[in-house]
């Protein structure tokens, strides 16, 4: 694949959040894809029936969000690039009932959340074989999960309303949309719900597949999980998958981390 062609796979498979990682290409469990993964949810969780909780401050949600101590490999980010931190006006769906998937799919919180908090975390990248190729020590350096995290808390059932709204796009919006991010127009093909992960009041997990160049179509990951009124995304991406469209495990040690750290 050609230098520009990788480089645009990338943008278009992370909507614009995995430039950093383009520039190194020369040629885009529970919740994840594991074997038990691969499998479509039949609907999200079962909300809480529970009195709907506070929502949490800016200062608290900084408090419960990821840093590298609760993490066992990769590296957590804690202040992001432009590039990682996509404003709302930068996302837009050209057919409105796929606006939720468009800011899902940018790690955009959906609503209007009281308290926002963002992290990163990226994996170590595979180490090639002895005899590999250029082309496959390359692609060996690129396969490596980036998970985007938007943690926002919502006031009066607003949380649960988020991951409604997403829930609703993914049955409106399965047979692909458009959206433009960052400037980016991007074509997604596809998008399905896969199995949801375990450990919030309510969740779902979603693959979408998009169009990238040369004929690729490249898988990318998603969980919104609740937990009382704050709403958790994890937008994933690998690098190398966004080059070949080949699959990959959604890493669910992130999702697990965070999820607990939050109570």
């Amino acid at each position: 694949m050609k230098p520009t062609a990788v480089r645009r796979t990338v943008l278009a498979a992370s909507a614009a959040a995995l430039a950093l990682l383009a520039t190194a290409c020369g040629g885009s469990g529970d919740e994840g894809k594991g074997d038990e993964g691969k499998g479509k949810a039949d609907s999200t969780a079962s909300a809480s029936a529970a009195p709907a909780a506070k929502a949490l401050t800016a200062a608290e949600l900084e408090k419960a969000a990821l840093v590298q101590a609760d993490v066992e490999e990769g590296k957590v980010a804690t202040k992001l690039p432009a590039t990682d931190d996509l404003a709302a006006d930068k996302v837009k769906a050209e057919d409105e009932a796929c606006q939720p998937l468009a800011y899902t799919l940018s790690a955009v919180p959906v609503g209007s959340p009281a308290a926002t908090v963002k992290r990163s975390w990226t994996g170590e990248p595979k180490k090639p074989a002895g005899d590999a190729d250029p082309e496959e020590a390359l692609l060996a350096g690129l396969d490596t999960e980036k998970v985007l995290i938007a943690l926002a808390s919502y006031e009066d059932g607003g949380a649960e309303q988020a991951v409604k709204d997403v829930d609703a796009a993914v049955g409106k919006c399965a047979g692909g949309f458009t959206f433009t991010a960052a400037g980016e127009k991007l074509q997604i093909l596809k998008v399905e719900k896969t199995q949801e992960p375990g450990g919030a009041d309510e969740a779902l997990a979603i693959t979408a597949t998009l169009a990238a160049d040369e004929g690729i179509e490249a898988p990318m990951k998603v969980v919104v999980a609740r937990k009382g009124a704050t709403v958790v995304t994890f937008a994933a991406l690998n690098v190398a998958s966004a080059a070949t469209g080949k699959d990959f495990d959604f890493p669910v040690k992130v999702a697990d981390a965070q999820l607990a750290k939050l109570g």
